[in-house]
């Protein structure tokens, strides 16, 4: 009987062996591609082949070679005359979405749901910046983090309830290092780094308290600076607060003039130059995230850097529902943006994959080594007269880059053209009686 049992199992799975089974290696191929990987030096026509279950999200890269045979995998993606990157990564996005409408950031109308938002611009992997404290964390990993499809992380903002409006990111009394510490310990996999954001007041407290839960947690530091009368000074902050791989966000922001009011920036207006303490804090190990938002871009304060060879680490949104329909837009409108500026597309693509990675210190992802997550971006970079703009003007470009495919674990989760043969893998005919 348990022989006859064992004859009849291994008919069912004849009959209901699909494409994807053990005769091809591969689950998906990207064919044809020029192939960008920074962590590798890869910058050549190469095929990248993906191995895992399709449909499931742990897929790996199994080789980046040239001409690897079609015949080998279930899926082709055909990405001739396009670039194949890793899986882009944003480090500052805002996605604890929810109903409470004072609630703004922090399971407020001001956030947005991940998945609507990401693949289509190719990105994998995101940092929820502070959207959420100690005291709503574990609301937030409920209810976006554990059921998104996209790579959720966070930032713990050193308020407890996270960013909530003016009553509590200017509260002190909201500010605990010790809890924000211990919640991010909790959840090592989820947590990335403690955020400070939106505080107005000349006082250093609230940086204290921060660097304090992020020293605590051996994570680093995310500042969003407020304002101030007079500016909390970035001298101070990058060269006697930060230590190494601490982050400055909205870096090219700032007020831009001399007034000693508001929030400082980088470049000095009166000499159009990268200011030198600011050079001193990038040797130091100090990073600089764009984090480009509503109105945290300055062209005014990004062009002269970009000329300087002053490149930011990090390429980042600080995406919203304001700043998606403003100069910002996506991923892809930013990353085009600084190569008009002057940015070299192969710099973009690191400070949109290897460097992000590195920083929050996920060096799993960010790159197509053999082995690492299949999470992979396949762009057309478009050549055109095309249009960029900030709250302080607007450039012309003849590059834009656009997302014809993302692939995340191994799964494609995003086409615009229908490169993919076949489009979907055929279903398991039923056994015939």
């Amino acid at each position: 009987m348990k022989v006859n049992a064992l004859i009849m199992l291994a008919l069912l799975c004849i009959l209901f062996k699909p494409a994807w089974s053990q005769e091809k290696k591969y689950s998906i191929l990207i064919k044809g591609g020029h192939v960008l990987d920074p962590k590798n030096n890869i910058d050549a026509v190469m095929d990248v082949a993906i191995e895992g279950t399709p449909g499931g999200d742990d897929g790996k890269i199994a080789a980046v070679a040239k001409n690897i045979d079609p015949a080998l995998a279930a899926q082709i993606v055909d990405a001739k005359g396009l670039y194949v990157t890793p899986g882009l990564i944003d480090i500052h996005v805002h996605f604890f979405w929810g109903t409470d409408l004072q609630g703004t950031y922090r399971n407020g109308p001001n956030a947005l749901p991940a998945d609507g938002f990401t693949f289509r611009s190719g990105v994998t992997t995101v940092v929820d910046a502070g959207s959420s404290g100690w005291k709503t964390f574990e609301t937030f990993k409920k209810q976006t983090i554990d059921l998104s499809k996209t790579r959720v992380l966070a930032m713990l903002n050193i308020v407890g309830e996270g960013m909530a409006g003016g009553k509590f990111e200017n509260s002190l009394d909201e500010m605990d290092a010790a809890k924000t510490a211990e919640m991010a310990k909790k959840y090592p996999n989820d947590v990335v780094g403690v955020k400070l954001a939106h505080f107005s007041g000349h006082d250093w407290t609230p940086t204290d308290r921060a660097i304090e839960a992020a020293r605590l947690a051996d994570i680093p530091i995310m500042v969003d600076f407020g304002s101030a009368n007079p500016v909390l000074s970035l001298e101070e902050l990058y060269l006697k607060k930060f230590r190494a791989g601490d982050i400055y966000t909205h870096c090219f922001g700032g007020n831009s003039n001399n007034s000693g009011r508001g929030r400082e920036s980088i470049v000095d207006v009166s000499t159009n130059k990268v200011k030198p303490y600011v050079l001193e804090a990038r040797k130091k190990g100090v990073i600089f995230d764009v984090g480009f938002g509503g109105a945290s871009f300055l062209l005014a304060q990004g062009q002269p850097a970009i000329k300087q060879g002053f490149y930011p680490n990090s390429i980042s949104t600080d995406l919203h529902t304001s700043s998606m329909n403003g100069p910002m837009k996506d991923m892809n409108n930013i990353m085009s943006l600084f190569m008009a500026m002057g940015m070299d597309f192969k710099s973009v693509i690191t400070a949109s994959t290897w460097n992000p990675a590195r920083e929050i210190k996920r060096e799993n992802l960010g790159n197509l080594s053999v082995g690492s997550v299949a999470d992979v971006a396949v762009l057309n970079l478009r050549d055109g007269d095309f249009g960029f703009y900030a709250r302080d003007g607007k450039i012309k470009g003849k590059k834009r880059i656009e997302t014809e495919a993302t692939i995340k674990g191994g799964s494609i989760v995003y086409m615009l053209n229908a490169r993919v043969e076949p489009v979907n893998l055929p279903r398991p005919e039923p056994a015939r009686k």
